[in-house]
């Protein structure tokens, strides 16, 4: 195992001897994979590598539920790996048995009509064996990390290697960490506002100055943040020109945030107000490019089954047989990084509304409230 300080490898008889430390440095390794469960056994670097791309090199803060998203993808990754050079290797006797047979029958001629085929043959093969099997599965069950799992780690990483930078702590935490961004929010005026519905994210996209970027205010729809909430509202409310986006999971509670922006008296009730819904919405996992991590479980199917109707006439039959199924796409399963480069290609396409309408942008809304809302959303999601 090599030492993240001086890049020098110990082996288990080294470690051993040196109580757990690099037998060069003797600088201390936060894990011992031999003593790990097999299933979530892994190195100081492969730990390390994970906070590194997690953070763009230490240039975007994270969340833990982030972080452990991207451990778990990578974990599995790593228990489904088979080489795919083993498939042609397995494939290379029976190639070979055959040439010789059809050499030693006399059919000669008919070798490079068999070669060509053969080789044909095995690419399809090895494309066969690698979509089956080596591709990571599109419904994905987290089974491997658990919250507690994490917070060991990250407890026995902090008290080797210090402090996790751009890990975000929750608002609701004593020692929460309050970006510096925030406290100056309300001296933008502000063109536009991201309503998200998740704290968890707005303080994310606040932490990464996502405002400050696009001069765009984010809040959460339950109030956050709460210290300048009700002065941003009133701020918001002063421009007439306002563009309000929604962000959310791609889940029944996630579908129904636009009805509760149209419906709450604290935000768009009896308002003719344009809302452009961002994503996720089901019809765009199909265009997530492969970086949806779509789950299941039976309690978002309970809860797809008891959305309001004014939130289900919004979506198409599939999506509600999709989210009736059970499925559903977590914001937080995307990497800051993969999100801030989402929400700003999606405000980009907003700068021009008028232009955009016709051509990239499909009325969900009926137009039908009582203030005459309209709701338009994009049929991609990054």
């Amino acid at each position: 195992m090599k030492c993240i300080q001086c890049n020098a490898d110990s082996d288990l008889k080294d470690r051993i001897a040196n109580h757990g430390r690099c037998k060069y440095c003797k600088y201390p390794f936060a894990f011992e994979p031999t003593t790990m469960d097999a299933k979530v056994r892994f190195t100081d670097g492969f730990f390390a590598k994970a906070l590194a791309d997690i953070s763009a090199n230490g240039t975007l803060y994270f969340t833990r539920k982030q972080l452990l998203y991207l451990l778990e993808k990578r974990l599995l990754r790593k228990a489904r790996v088979i080489p795919a050079g083993c498939v042609g290797f397995m494939l290379i006797p029976a190639l070979f048995t055959g040439s010789v047979i059809l050499c030693s029958s006399g059919f000669w001629w008919v070798l490079p009509i068999y070669l060509i085929l053969s080789n044909l043959g095995i690419a399809f093969l090895v494309q066969w064996f690698e979509r089956r099997f080596l591709r990571p599965k599109k419904i994905n069950k987290r089974i491997l990390i658990t919250d507690a799992m994490l917070d060991i780690w990250l407890q026995q990483w902090q008290r080797i290697n210090g402090t996790t930078a751009r890990l975000l702590q929750p608002p609701s935490a004593p020692a929460s960490l309050a970006p510096a961004a925030a406290a100056d929010l309300t001296e933008y005026s502000f063109d536009r506002v991201l309503v998200c519905d998740s704290v968890a994210i707005a303080q994310l996209l606040i932490a990464n100055n996502i405002h400050f970027e696009h001069n765009c205010a984010v809040l959460s729809i339950s109030g956050y943040p709460q210290a300048i909430f009700d002065t941003t509202m009133a701020m918001l409310r002063r421009n007439p020109d306002l563009q309000v986006i929604a962000l959310h999971d791609c889940s029944p509670s996630g579908v129904a945030l636009i009805n509760k922006l149209r419906t709450s008296p604290d935000w768009y009730l009896d308002s003719s107000q344009v809302i452009f819904d961002l994503g996720m919405l089901p019809r765009q996992i199909a265009t997530a490019r492969g970086q949806a991590y779509i789950q299941v479980s039976a309690d978002s199917a309970q809860d797809a089954l008891a959305m309001p109707p004014e939130v289900s006439k919004q979506l198409t039959a599939t999506e509600l047989q999709w989210l009736e199924a059970g499925y559903f796409v977590d914001l937080e399963s995307f990497t800051p990084k993969k999100l801030m480069q989402i929400v700003s290609y999606g405000i980009t396409r907003l700068q021009n509304l008028g232009e955009d309408v016709d051509n990239n942008l499909i009325l969900v809304g009926d137009g039908g409230g009582s203030g005459g809302s309209f709701i338009y959303a994009s049929d991609n999601f990054g």
